[in-house]
């Protein structure tokens, strides 16, 4: 008889873990969808350094201009007169976001120049031009 009444308080003293494993499913969902991801171009570019260089924290949309006249648009590459409506899909999926031209230290001014001017014609007043920070 005293065997049995044992028993059953060891059944009264197992924890149940099923909630707790549930909040921390739910934190995980929370976190998995608050975090903001790093966006790149899809390419790699030797940018410029510049003194007065400062990093932005916003959801941008990223745009490469490589030395080779290649433009990159959301990892693709797509011709100049093709920017706007790539950046007008980009802008219509996140209205907030600022635009970083990744112009590479070799690439054509006119180039990034036209690249800029397809931006602004996208809607876009604010266009920023990445570079490294020196020192």
């Amino acid at each position: 008889m005293r065997k049995r009444h044992s028993d059953s308080s060891a059944d009264e003293a197992a924890i149940d873990l099923t909630p707790m494993l549930d909040i921390v499913f739910i934190m995980l969902i929370f976190f998995i969808v608050t975090t903001s991801f790093v966006k790149e171009s899809g390419v790699e570019i030797n940018r410029p350094s510049a003194s007065t260089a400062e990093t932005v924290k916003k959801g941008n949309i990223m745009v490469a201009v490589r030395e080779n006249g290649q433009v990159w648009v959301d990892k693709r590459i797509v011709e100049v007169g093709a920017v706007r409506a790539n950046i007008e899909r980009l802008r219509a999926e996140n209205p907030e976001s600022a635009v970083v031209i990744q112009a590479d230290n070799e690439s054509r001014s006119g180039l990034v120049v036209q690249v800029m001017d397809q931006i602004r014609m996208a809607g876009v007043q604010n266009i920023s031009i990445a570079a490294d920070k020196s020192s």
